[in-house]
């Protein structure tokens, strides 16, 4: 069972120690970033992914009702718990809950396009390329 739980003082150090392979940390940023970032931006959600009782994993989201704009911003699933189906049950979950906000029709996320970058993922989860880049990273979206 995976779940999107939020991170407290009792559960930070679990996501603190979770990690990439070496090759993936040029495609994601540490949650340590991510947790930092999002306690300074308005429109950052964020939650721990855990299947059953084990923290597998971190989402972040970019949530701007009042502009509609829906973003996946991170996801990262540990290196030990990769490839068991936790980062693609986390994101449809994400999906569904976007689904129930205030006109929510799109559904953004970005990758570095490198070698290894989660762009296959995404796409086997309804997301296509729309030819748009932010800065180095080249944005797919999903019609909700």
């Amino acid at each position: 069972m995976v779940t999107l739980r939020e991170i407290t003082a009792e559960t930070i150090d679990h996501m603190l120690k979770l990690s990439v392979t070496e090759p993936q940390q040029k495609l994601v940023a540490t949650n340590a970033v991510s947790i930092a970032q999002a306690h300074f931006n308005k429109h950052a959600w964020f939650r721990a992914i855990y299947a059953d009782e084990t923290p597998v994993g971190f989402v972040m989201l970019y949530i701007d009702e009042e502009k509609a704009e829906y973003d996946l911003w991170r996801l990262m699933i540990d290196q030990r718990y990769q490839r068991y189906g936790y980062g693609r049950k986390a994101v449809e979950q994400v999906i569904d809950d976007v689904r129930q906000l205030p006109n929510a029709t799109v559904m953004r996320v970005s990758y570095v396009p490198i070698e290894g970058n989660p762009s296959p993922f995404y796409t086997r989860l309804g997301f296509v390329e729309t030819g748009e880049w932010d800065d180095d990273e080249k944005i797919m979206q999903l019609v909700l």
